[in-house]
């Protein structure tokens, strides 16, 4: 199917919703996933202190959440969200020229359509 990617402010409950839809794909719907092809996330949190926003991508691999293969290319940059924001902000705005809005909201619909048919090619519906 298509690519996916996270880029994660801290860490926490958030980072673990968003994570978690790889494993649900792959375990509750039975879809074949391999996980997120790109990562990058902003922490202040170390792994060596034992804070959960300080789990690395390789952790996330062991879960099913990030691609073991696109393991080299996650990024964890050790920096407050809140000075990197901004500047990635900044990066992206400055480095590429504007475009149209995606406007995902009005495609939802088309989105799900899709996940329904993912699913059923995976799985027998019981009735």
């Amino acid at each position: 199917g298509n690519k996916s990617a996270v880029v994660l402010l801290g860490g926490g409950s958030p980072k673990n919703f968003m994570l978690q839809t790889e494993p649900q794909i792959q375990e509750i719907l039975g879809i074949k996933e391999a996980g997120h092809d790109y990562f990058l996330q902003f922490t202040d949190a170390r792994p060596d202190t034992g804070g959960l926003s300080g789990a690395t991508p390789h952790e996330a691999v062991s879960w099913g959440k990030i691609d073991p293969k696109r393991l080299p290319d996650a990024i964890v940059c050790y920096l407050d969200s809140t000075v990197a924001l901004p500047l990635l902000t900044h990066y992206a705005l400055a480095r590429h020229k504007k475009r149209r809005l995606k406007r995902l909201y009005p495609k939802r619909n088309a989105c799900m359509k899709k996940l329904t048919h993912e699913y059923l090619a995976h799985n027998k519906v019981k009735t």
